[in-house]
This record gives C-alpha cells, sequence and structure tokens, in this order.
C-alpha cells in the first residue's frame, strides 16, 4: 500500500470605454496605498461579472476564478501544477488500485460556523454524481462505485478499475467539497465555503466583493478584501490600473498588455487552455467525417493565432497537459490544405460548397470573433460558407452547454492530467459528451486503458493515440494554446500567475 506523504508534492456589456472608465473612478482614498496601518484592500478589474456562485456547475471562467477563493476540495494544484494535499492532507491507494482512502483535515470549518468532516465529502461526491445535479465534473468521478466516511475524519472510495488521475480530478474547484445539508439554490447568495474568502457584498454586472476568512485553515489572507470590479472594456482597466483605481488584472491580449507600462508589472504566463473550433457531429452534415476532414484541412491554425493573437501563442494538438503535450504535426493537414480540403469536400458530395452556422462568444476573451472572422476567410476559400453568431457569455454558454451549435469557436480550460481534460468530453458516458458532439468505442476503450493505467509512460503512450484518433476522425479543429498577462500595481507582492488560469494565489498576495 503506497501512502502520500503529508509534505510532499506529487508532481459584454456594449458599454463604451468611457463609460467602463467612469465606473471604475473612484478616487484613490477609496483604494488601498495609504500606509502600513491602512486596509489591504485590492482590486481586481475584470470584462465579466460571475454568472453562478455553485461551484458545481461553474464553466465560465470568471466564475471558477472567483469560487476558487470561496471554496475548497479534497486536493489542490500547487503553482507548478503537481497534486498536493487540500482539504484531504493525505491519501493512501491499495495494491490493486481499487481502493483510495483519503485522511481529511481536522482544522477546517465552513464559512457558516459548521464543521467540515467525512459526512460533507460523501454528501458532495454523492450529489455531483447525480445526473440531476447537471455537474459540469461528475465524470471525473466515473470511476467511483462507492464512497463511505469510515469515520469523520477517513473517507474510503471504491473504484470500478484503478484510475491513476483520481488525485488530479479532485483539484477542480467544481468538485468542491460543501456542506452536507446545503441548499444550493442559497449558495447564489450566501455561499458556504473552506476557502481564504467569504463572499462580502454583489452589485451584479458592477462588483463583487470578498473579505478575508478569519478561519481559513491555512491562516486568515492578508488582505482584508478583494473585490472583483467589472469594466468591460480592457483598455479601461488599463487607464484604471494607471490611475492607481484598480491594481491587479489578468489580460489576454497581447495589444493591450504592451500598452500598459509605467510602474505596472506584466508577467506573461503559457496557459493549459486551447482555442479551438467544436463541431458538433451529431448533426448534419458535420456527422460526415470527410466534412469534418475538409474543415480541419482548410484552416491554417497558425494563421489564426497570427491575426487573431498577434502571433502570442503555440499551435496545439489536443492536449495540452505538459507531459503529456500533443504533437501538433501528428495531424491529417499539419497546415492549411485548401486543395485537399476541396477533394474531402467532394467526397463528402459538397463539390459546390456547403454553408454552415458558428457561435461566438463576443464578451468572455479577447480573440474569440477575430478567431471566427479568420476561420470564416479561410474557409471560404474551399467553398464554404460560414456564418457567424456573436452572444453575449451568458446565451453564448447556454447554447454551448445546450449543444445548440453546429460549430462553436470556443476557448476550453485545460489540466495537468488528459484525463480529467477530456475523460467529461468525448467517452460516451462523459458528462459533457453531448456538448463534445461525438464519440465512438474506439475512444471509449482508449479511455479507460488510459484511466486504469498506473505507469505512467504506458499512458503516455495511450494519450498519445488518443489525440491522434482524435484528428483523424476530425472530432473538433484544435487550433493554439495562448498565454495570459497578469498585470499587477506597484506594492502588489506575493501573487503567482498559474497556467490553469487559477487565481488561488490571492490568499498569499499583499498590498502595501
Amino acid at each position: 500500500m503506497s501512502r502520500y506523504p503529508r509534505s510532499r508534492a506529487v508532481s459584454v456589456l456594449a458599454l463604451t470605454a468611457t463609460g467602463a472608465l467612469a465606473l471604475a473612478a473612484c478616487s484613490s482614498s477609496d483604494t488601498p496605498g495609504g500606509g502600513e496601518d491602512a486596509p489591504q484592500e485590492l482590486v481586481v478589474g475584470v470584462t465579466t461579472d460571475v454568472d453562478t456562485l455553485v461551484p458545481w456547475t461553474a464553466t465560465q471562467f470568471q466564475a471558477v476564478n472567483v469560487l476558487q477563493n470561496l471554496y475548497g476540495s479534497l486536493t489542490e494544484f500547487d503553482s507548478d501544477l503537481a497534486v498536493v494535499p487540500g482539504l484531504a492532507e493525505e491519501w493512501e491507494t491499495s495494491e490493486d488500485g481499487l481502493t483510495v482512502t483519503f485522511h481529511l483535515r481536522d482544522d477546517v470549518t465552513f464559512t457558516d460556523g459548521s464543521e467540515f468532516d467525512a459526512e460533507d465529502v460523501v454528501a458532495s461526491y454523492t450529489t455531483i454524481m447525480d445526473e440531476e445535479t447537471a455537474a459540469v465534473s461528475a465524470a471525473n468521478l466515473a470511476s467511483v462505485e462507492n464512497i463511505e466516511a469510515t469515520d469523520e475524519r477517513t473517507v474510503t472510495f471504491t473504484l470500478s478499475a484503478p484510475d491513476a488521475s483520481l488525485p488530479s480530478k479532485l483539484a477542480p474547484v467544481t468538485l468542491a467539497i460543501l456542506p452536507s445539508d446545503v441548499d444550493l439554490d442559497a449558495l447564489e447568495s450566501e455561499p458556504v465555503g473552506t476557502g481564504p474568502f467569504a463572499l462580502d457584498a454583489r452589485t451584479p454586472n458592477e462588483s463583487l466583493v470578498l473579505a478575508s476568512n478569519p478561519d481559513y485553515w491555512r491562516g486568515a489572507p492578508e488582505l482584508d478584501t478583494v473585490e472583483f470590479r467589472v469594466i468591460p472594456d480592457q483598455s479601461a482597466i488599463v487607464s484604471a490600473l494607471q490611475a492607481g483605481n484598480v491594481h491587479m488584472s489578468v489580460f489576454d491580449d497581447p495589444l493591450v498588455a504592451d500598452t500598459i507600462g509605467g510602474s505596472v508589472t506584466v508577467t506573461e504566463t503559457p496557459q493549459l487552455g486551447y482555442h479551438v473550433l467544436q463541431m458538433n457531429a451529431r448533426t448534419a452534415p458535420l456527422d460526415d467525417r470527410d466534412v469534418r476532414l475538409a474543415i480541419a484541412c482548410a484552416i491554417d491554425r497558425q494563421e489564426v493565432l497570427d491575426t487573431a493573437a498577434l502571433g502570442a501563442g503555440e499551435v496545439t494538438g489536443p492536449i495540452t497537459s505538459p507531459a503529456f503535450r500533443s504533437d501538433p504535426s501528428a495531424r491529417p493537414c499539419p497546415e492549411g490544405d485548401p486543395a485537399t480540403a476541396r477533394e474531402y469536400l467532394a467526397a463528402a458530395g459538397y463539390e459546390d460548397g456547403l454553408t454552415l452556422s458558428a457561435i461566438v462568444m463576443q464578451d468572455g476573451y479577447a480573440t474569440a470573433v477575430a478567431e471566427a472572422e479568420n476561420i470564416q476567410a479561410q474557409l471560404a476559400e474551399v467553398g464554404i460558407t460560414l456564418e457567424i453568431e456573436a452572444l453575449e457569455s451568458g446565451s453564448y454558454v447556454d447554447r454551448w452547454i445546450a449543444a445548440d451549435f453546429e460549430l462553436a469557436v470556443a476557448l476550453n480550460g485545460g489540466q495537468p492530467d488528459p484525463d480529467a481534460m477530456y475523460g467529461r468530453y468525448f467517452p460516451s458516458h462523459g458528462n459533457l459528451n453531448t456538448v463534445a458532439g461525438y464519440s465512438s468505442d474506439t475512444l471509449d476503450d482508449l479511455f479507460a486503458q488510459g484511466q486504469a493505467e498506473l505507469d505512467p509512460d504506458a499512458r503516455v503512450a495511450i494519450y498519445d493515440e488518443i489525440s491522434r484518433e482524435l484528428e483523424n476522425q476530425a472530432a473538433w479543429v484544435w487550433m493554439f494554446t495562448s498565454y495570459n498577462y497578469t498585470a499587477t500595481a506597484e506594492g502588489v507582492s506575493g501573487f503567482t500567475p498559474m497556467p490553469n488560469n487559477s487565481l488561488q494565489y490571492l490568499r498569499d498576495t499583499t498590498i502595501q
């Protein structure tokens, strides 16, 4: 029986810029910087408000970033994306890999004052696995047959097959632990978590304020409050940073990041999240592999990257997890190949072309519309007319979750482990398989092998096969990974940007 040691890590709103500036323009006396005894009140500029405060159903990046500071999970990722203890201080796996036992911390309370214990873990995961919950990460628990509270501080998982990635799959905030008697509807106004902060105040579409949790098990954060201030225009956020009204923001537009200057520090961080053209292969004509291959071959990924993101990124294959990264040249058309694309269209019976539609989020991230327009231009060259439907983030997420699209220009989050990354999408039992729009017996078998395999090198080989299968079937068109640019004003220290876009290190941040 192998034991995990306690101290060791296993590795939009259509507002003008003027209106946004007016929103940001509080006086300097309203923000920190007034001396050593001044309150530590950090203001973070964001372009959108959160769309939910329920962690199990959150898909929006901004919501996830806020929720990571309100809730805790059994395991966590450190700054290097290694799995480390969270609410569980250690765990052990049986020799056959079918039993995993988690030992919980005894110094944790929820923000409503109730004590955290094993029953909360069992109740949380049981609810997540219930289809009626519509939890976005339910597939992370697909290998779990039973969860039992052995005692108040011990939880035992019985698995249907060994699951090498289970500790990693328990780390996202979408697997957060809530009180066993939680009212999910009430969480939208009164979140109850074990995180470093608690909800203090909220004005929809304007501001959300978190206050330091004095009972946080790691110790209360130095920051008294963190305000997420909604300023829909990124250039307006830059102006607010330069004026001292905002102290931190994360940008995804390299052009905007280049304009910051002054005393503001900008840190560039490669991201695991991937830009992709999703195709709903359960709708005609996308149910024809030749049509999907025609689209995949028509698109020059480097051109999309250069046009939409000024080349600030890297062309990618399906898997961006560092130890399992796909080779983007191992695809039917590594570069744009219009001639081959036309051949595939002709083979599918569309030598005269066809018309498709794509949804795109107009306010969620900077490059989305530009990506869609470049894809539209490239597809037109081979006879495919692409009609673009630009949606505000809430409408886009609703349509995306319902798989109410033919094509979707998307930015999806990556994970350190590929099973956590795609196990909910492409296996037929995945809870987001409807969104993925594609599954097959081959992929079901390969994902089952990858989940059960405990040898690291053998797992890499299996996920190489999965990557090739996804590319050869043109399930989606994977385009590129990009960078985030974390801007911090003078006096802000202790924050560590992460490749998974997490803001969890606000708990270690200070401002002078």
